[in-house]
Order: C-alpha cells, then structure tokens, then sequence
C-alpha cells in the first residue's frame, strides 16, 4: 500500500523533502498558496530525478504520484507524514498546525524542518503536542541523509521510533538529539563558522571566494567523512586525541576568534558580500550551480560508499532496503521460475558513468555486468559467508557488445542466462536493457578457486547442484543471438 506524506510549505527545503519522499515510492501532496510553488517544485524534481538516483546500486522503487492542493485540510487526508517548513516564524508555525491538527490524522507524524526552535516551542498551544517533532533536515533534502529529530517529554518513545524508522526508510540518517536547543547541534557549528566569516570579510582578511577556497580544498573534505572529533583524533598521531588536546588546547585561550561577537549587518557589509558573492559565482545561474552541486556530493557519497563509510554506510543499507522490496532474486528459491533469464540487476545510470559524449562510458558497462556476476554468484550461494571460507570465481575471460546508448538517469536492467555450470567452469551471458531497448550483451568466463592455492577448485555441492539447475533451465530457452562472437565479427 502506498504512503502519503504531506509537505506544508513548498520552498527550497519543502521541495527537497517532496523529492526525498516522492522519488522513494510515497505519494506527496503539497499545500502552499505561492501560485508559483508548482513551477518551483518542479524544477527541484529535475534536479532531484536527475541526481538521486545516482546515489544507488539498485534502482528506486516506482515514482509515487505528486498532486497539489487548494487546502490544508484536503492535502493531509490519509497522510502518513507531514512535514512543515513554512518560514521561521514562530507565530506563523503554531498556527499553522492548529489547522492541520483539525484535519489531520490523530496518528500521522507532523515533523517541522526548524532550524532553530525547540520542539517544546512548537507544541506550545497545540492541541495534540505529542503528535508534533522536529525533523530538521539539510539541503539538499534529496540527497544530504542527515535530519536531526529532537522530541520532547510529550512525545511518546513510539512515537520517535516510528519517525526514526520512517526517515531511515527513505534513505535518511535519523540523528535524535537527546536534549533540545535552540538551533539543535549541526546548525550551531554552521553558525559559530557563519559568524567568524562574517568578520573576515567584514576586516578584510580575506574574500567571500577565499574563505570557501579554504573550506572545500582542505578541512570541509575530512569533516565530509570523519566528522570534527575523529579528525582531529588523527592529527594526535599516534597519542591520539588526549596528545591532541594537551597540544591544542591552550590556543583555545588565544585571541584568535570574534565568535562572542558578531558583526552589525550595516548596509556596507551586506553590499561587500554580495558584491564578492557575484563576481565569485555570478556567471552561473542557480539551477546550474544546485546541479554542480548534486553532482559533486553524489561523487563523494559514492566514494564513501565504496569503503562503506559516513554517508556511504547510510547508503549502501538504503540500497539493502531497495533491493529486498525490489523483487530482485537474492537466492535459489526468490527464482519464481527458472525457465527465463535471471534478472541479476536493476540501476540507474549515475552521472559519474557518463563520458564526454554524454552517454555511459564503455567501462561502466563491465561495472554493470561485474555487479550482475556477483548477483547471480550470491544467488547460486558463492555468498559473502561462503567466500570468507575460501572460495570464490574468478573472471578469466569477457566479451561486450555495446548496441546502443544509455544515458543519465535512465534505468538498466540485466537479465542473466547461465551457458555453463559444470564443474569448476562458470560461464554467463548478460543482456542489458533499458525497458525493452537491447543496450549491451556480455559474455563471462569463469573459474572456481581456492583463495589459499589460487588455484582452480571445485566449489560446493550446493553451488553446482545450482548452476546445473539454471544450465538445464536455461538450455531449452531460444538462443541469445551473439553468444560466442569476437571481436570485430559483422553483427
């Protein structure tokens, strides 16, 4: 059954949050009287389809269905989830959900994106207070997972759970911040930064351009994935972090910071900025830059998910998450029936696979067929389990044929036939496609091994009694046109 998840404000926050909820299968109703908030919206949807997808190693589940509507009272009928992020007026909010609380259901979840109010502010004059949590999220809400959700007394343990869960479902790192404050914890550190900018540029110590030059080729990478306090643990060496205090420390007594001040917004200052701002990024529109943007943390996030770390561990357990609701076979049994090919993949074309002619890079296509290889070797039960005991496959041979082109953002599926499966040989034939678009065939060779001789070795009873099932299967359905072809033979 589809969800419903209700977005009350449709800014650039709102918008995130209805691509974030909207691109993981919910449906999304989005209130706000902007009569642009459609055309805005949309234009976040773009940039969201086009990046978040990325992000995977399998695909997102069907695109729930987006409506807008005229009423409060009509967008949260049936909803799940309510998010509000209406502007940071604290009159404006609490009025706000004296309207929703009306219509709403009694047990949906109704999540403010506050930066800085405390969830205790919010419920104040509320007529179910404990339906109400702070759910703060950061831009972009598509992609950044973090979202601090601060609770009060009021709200039940269930009831933080239930959002907990919720936000992790849609790839998401729920933090629960154990006491509320204003400005919670991650805004805090933004703004400390925000502040001690504010004054360099103001003495003229250094550019708009030269202060974030500083932030993105040095220490906003380590934070990016370690965080403050693991970095700096580092940077103690081997004494780790107790050495790094007693070195450190005393400069925290030095007159290095103007944080307990903070610079009057003059007019002076506010044009000095703006100025510096524009020659810095001025020949770029916004849209332009939000998709740089995507590009650049969708690149680092995949990195880290490589080494299953920081935002990549979030990641690759959404992928989990996608993967077991998917349908895609993950052993013998999942097969519903062997006399097909074994679809073994479904992804969506990342924009680090695209090559200078806007489609995917010709390597990327043997990363697909890799990941095809290892589903099928996890199905046939060459797990992770059974590798740690010594034996895997080995890749002795490949042959791609690349048929058409695949471009950003569209979905690849990979159907596998398994030509032979006797003994300690393994060979496969994968066929790539994108709906009923043929794009790329790939034809493996493969050998059991020891992972202690590095030698060829038979592999288990399970494992061969399980390719000779899908050789037989697979034996009596029509020919794949091109197995066995080489290189350079007319098609």
């Amino acid at each position: 059954m589809t969800q419903i998840a209700t977005i009350v404000g449709g800014g650039v926050i709102g918008g995130g949050w209805a691509a974030r909820f909207l691109l993981n299968g919910w449906d999304v109703r989005v209130f706000d009287p902007d009569p642009e908030a459609e055309r805005k919206i949309g234009e976040v949807l773009d940039n969201a389809r086009r990046s978040l997808p990325g992000l995977s190693d399998t695909a997102l589940p069907p695109e729930g269905k987006l409506s807008f509507h005229e009423t409060m009272s009509e967008a949260v009928e049936g909803a799940t989830w309510i998010q509000e992020s209406v502007p940071e007026r604290i009159e404006l909010k609490q009025k706000v959900y004296q309207t929703l609380q009306e219509h709403a259901p009694k047990d949906a979840i109704l999540g403010s994106s506050t930066s800085g109010f405390k969830p205790s502010e919010l419920q104040n004059c509320a007529s179910r207070p404990e339906q109400i949590v702070v759910t703060h999220p950061f831009n972009p809400v598509y992609l950044m997972p973090l979202v601090e959700l601060v609770a009060t007394e009021k709200n039940a343990p269930e009831t933080v759970e239930r959002a907990a869960e919720i936000l992790s479902s849609v790839g998401m790192f729920p933090l629960k911040v154990r006491k509320e404050i204003d400005a919670h914890i991650a805004d805090r550190f933004l703004e400390a930064v925000w502040r001690e900018a504010l004054w360099l540029v103001k003495d003229g110590i250094a550019t708009t351009e030269e202060i974030d030059e500083s932030i993105r080729m040095a220490f906003g990478i380590r934070w990016a994935q370690m965080g403050l306090f693991e970095t700096y643990r580092i940077a103690g060496g081997e004494a780790g972090m107790k050495h790094f205090m007693a070195q450190f420390g005393p400069a925290l007594k030095w007159p290095w910071t103007k944080l307990m001040d903070v610079p009057e917004f003059t007019d002076e200052l506010v044009d000095l900025i703006a100025e510096q701002s524009d020659e810095q990024s001025g020949h770029l529109s916004i849209r332009e830059l939000e998709r740089i943007r995507d590009d650049n943390c969708v690149g680092m996030m995949r990195a880290l998910k490589a080494n299953n770390w920081g935002a990549g561990e979030v990641l690759n357990k959404h992928d989990e998450r996608l993967i077991a609701n998917s349908g895609l076979p993950r052993k013998m049994s999942d097969i519903a029936s062997l006399d097909e090919l074994v679809v073994t993949g479904r992804r969506a074309v990342p924009a680090d696979w695209l090559d200078y002619n806007g489609h995917m890079n010709e390597a990327c296509y043997g990363t697909a067929f890799s990941e095809a290889t290892d589903r099928l070797m996890e199905i046939i039960g060459c797990t992770k389990e059974y590798i740690a005991t010594g034996g895997s496959y080995f890749t002795g041979e490949t042959h791609i044929r690349y048929l058409d082109e695949a471009h950003l953002g569209q979905v690849v599926e990979i159907r596998t036939r398994v030509l032979k499966g006797e003994g300690k040989k393994m060979q496969l034939w994968h066929e790539m496609y994108e709906g009923d678009r043929l794009l790329a065939t790939g034809e493996h060779f493969l050998l059991h091994v020891s992972l202690e001789t590095r030698r060829p070795s038979e592999p288990s009873q399970e494992i061969m009694d399980n390719l000779a099932a899908l050789q037989d299967a697979h034996a009596k359905l029509p020919a794949s046109e091109g197995v066995g072809r080489y290189v350079g033979q007319p098609r």
